[in-house]
């Protein structure tokens, strides 16, 4: 009996400085394909000298990005990995292990959460568990445009060993990445609120994120890396509210400034 084939994905977008080291923990795979998200750095021609193959496709949501990789792999099992994530030695040898001996659809992976090179053991994200294998005749799609998840049939199992993830590698690389998320999150609140967000509801948001990161799920723990990264949480929150309050807003801010323009304008043609 053949060993199952595997093709590791990885969707990345201006990821030079993680895209090497990535891939060096995913020579074991079958084949490596990357889906270049419209990046303007280095990351698809260092994919390429790694070996992998080279797939641009530029889109906002995860969700369609996973999907679209799918179309491309023939192998019997597939493995979705992130730039700033990592397999360990122990972790592929489980992989394979389970693929060949178990009757499982799909391998899901608790991550290893390391915030400013600090591993978290606390704040939530000692739970925080990602179904990423799969065995690609039962992965039918992805859904969600900020968290997406798979829609495949069949069952999944946990595996012991974790998937390493470098998040947040700095305070500008956080926010970074919130500035990608936060305006989708708020679009989707914005069409499904039924109340208006004022200037209470934007600091009761952060403060109850803050809360149960620092103090219900003991992110204090952590120690001061513990204590920023629950700051951070909060602030994200109430980036998003800041932008519900910002499209609930009529007119819009874009409107008012072509008032304004329009005004000035006026002033000129008439001196």
């Amino acid at each position: 009996m053949n060993k199952p084939s595997m093709t590791a994905v990885v969707i990345a977008k201006n990821e030079a400085l993680m895209i090497e080291a990535c891939l060096e923990t995913l020579q074991w795979c079958t084949e490596v394909l990357v889906i270049d998200n419209g990046s303007t750095d280095a990351t698809a021609d260092l994919a390429e000298k790694r070996g992998a193959q080279v797939i641009s496709f530029k889109h906002q949501s995860f969700a369609r990005l996973r999907t679209e990789a799918l179309k491309a792999v023939a192998t019997d099992w597939l493995l979705y990995i992130d730039a700033d994530e990592r397999v360990t030695p122990e972790l592929a040898k489980e992989i394979m292990v389970r693929v060949e001996t178990g009757n499982w659809a799909a391998l899901a992976f608790l991550r290893q959460n390391y915030f400013f090179g600090q591993l978290f053991r606390h704040g939530g994200w000692e739970t925080d568990t990602v179904i990423r294998a799969f065995k690609t005749e039962d992965l039918k799609e992805w859904r969600g445009d900020v968290h997406e998840s798979p829609v495949f049939d069949g069952q999944s199992t946990l595996l012991t060993f974790p998937l390493v993830h470098f998040t947040h590698r700095s305070v500008a690389a956080g926010l970074s990445k919130s500035a990608e998320w936060t305006p989708i999150e708020a679009s989707l609140l914005f069409q499904s609120a039924t109340f208006q967000v004022g200037v209470g509801t934007i600091i009761k948001k952060g403060l109850a994120e803050f809360v149960k990161r620092a103090i219900y799920r003991q992110g204090y723990q952590d120690g001061q890396a513990g204590w920023v990264e629950s700051i951070s949480q909060a602030i994200n929150r109430m980036l998003v509210y800041m932008q519900v309050w910002e499209l609930q807003q009529n007119p819009s801010s874009a409107k008012k400034y072509e008032q304004l323009e329009k005004k000035i304008k006026e002033k000129w043609q008439s001196a």
